[in-house]
């Protein structure tokens, strides 16, 4: 059986009182884009420090590529490619004069790799690096992050900071040239419209645990929004969990998990009721922000007041 990418079983995490990870768990199957997704200050890049072995965990254990990152931090980051938000770079540098810096460092460098991802990518490799704008700066740091060729590439929401155009074009990067080679991208990022086109697979971070993790189309058939009268909400059936519900005039707009069987549910019953899709950007926020009234979870418990 192929070792994971990444496994990661209940991981805590504590600075001082303030605990960030709370028996975190995940799996990465290796050759999928992962898409870790949570609010700032969530715990993503408390995450990848531990990854990287660049912060250690209290509680749990941690396994990339087979190797545990507190224990083998060098072989480790050899066969990883990281890519920050915040990257910092050698500004005095040009850029093709940090890519043949950067060689000596890995063993596996591929030099003539880096200048094909330069060039695809529209690195100015003459241009000195405190002169390149976000864009190009955040594309140089990807040729860094993908010369060696690594097994993993972690991504740091490196978008963050580039306008929706540059945004675009990281992407369109990320899919054309990146996804197409087998490797395993685990790319933690909050701008989820973005992250959709590229994901094979979700994980969504709240309060330092994992409250859901499935393939991106598995999320979007089982989480749905319908709408149907107030009074039916318990028609939905017990198996059905409610993220998120508010009302909608006459009727209520139920966010609900399990939506196949909920619907099914409403079928057999004769309730009418109408099913919008959702994209990952909102299913992320029902999943992080969702109020349920009563705070109950089963659809058989809540009672909506007008």
């Amino acid at each position: 059986m192929t070792q994971p990418a990444i496994d990661i079983q209940a991981v805590h995490k504590s600075f001082r009182h303030n605990e960030v990870l709370r028996g975190m768990s995940l799996h990465v199957e290796r050759g999928h884009t992962f898409a870790f997704l949570g609010r700032n200050g969530a715990g993503k890049t408390t995450t990848i420090q531990m990854l990287l072995g660049l912060l250690n965990r209290d509680e749990g254990s941690i396994r990339v590529l087979g190797l545990d990152p507190e224990k083998e931090p060098l072989a480790l980051r050899a066969q990883v490619g990281y890519l920050a938000e915040d990257q910092t770079m050698y500004g005095w540098m040009k850029c093709g004069d940090i890519l043949r810096f950067l060689a000596p460092f890995y063993p596996t460098w591929d030099h003539e790799l880096a200048l094909k991802y330069a060039k695809d990518f529209e690195v100015p490799l003459g241009q000195k690096i405190k002169h390149l704008s976000k864009g190009q700066n955040v594309r140089l740091g990807l040729v860094m992050a993908l010369a060696h060729r690594p097994e993993l590439v972690i991504l740091d929401d490196p978008a963050l900071g580039l306008d929706p155009i540059m945004r675009k074009q990281f992407n369109r990067d990320l899919i054309t040239h990146l996804q197409g080679e087998g490797r395993t991208f685990f790319y933690s990022s909050h701008l989820l419209y973005e992250v959709e086109p590229v994901a094979d697979v979700v994980a969504i971070l709240k309060e330092g645990q994992i409250v859901r993790q499935a393939a991106t189309e598995e999320l979007r058939r089982d989480v749905k929004q319908i709408f149907l009268p107030r009074e039916a909400v318990t028609a939905l059936g017990k198996d059905a969990s409610l993220l998120d519900t508010r009302p909608d005039g006459d009727e209520v707009a139920v966010t609900v998990e399990g939506a196949e069987e909920a619907i099914e549910s409403l079928r057999r019953k004769g309730v009418e009721h109408r099913v919008v899709d959702l994209n990952l950007d909102e299913i992320f926020e029902a999943y992080v922000t969702g109020k349920v009234e009563g705070q109950e979870t089963s659809a058989e418990e809540v009672v909506l007041t007008p």
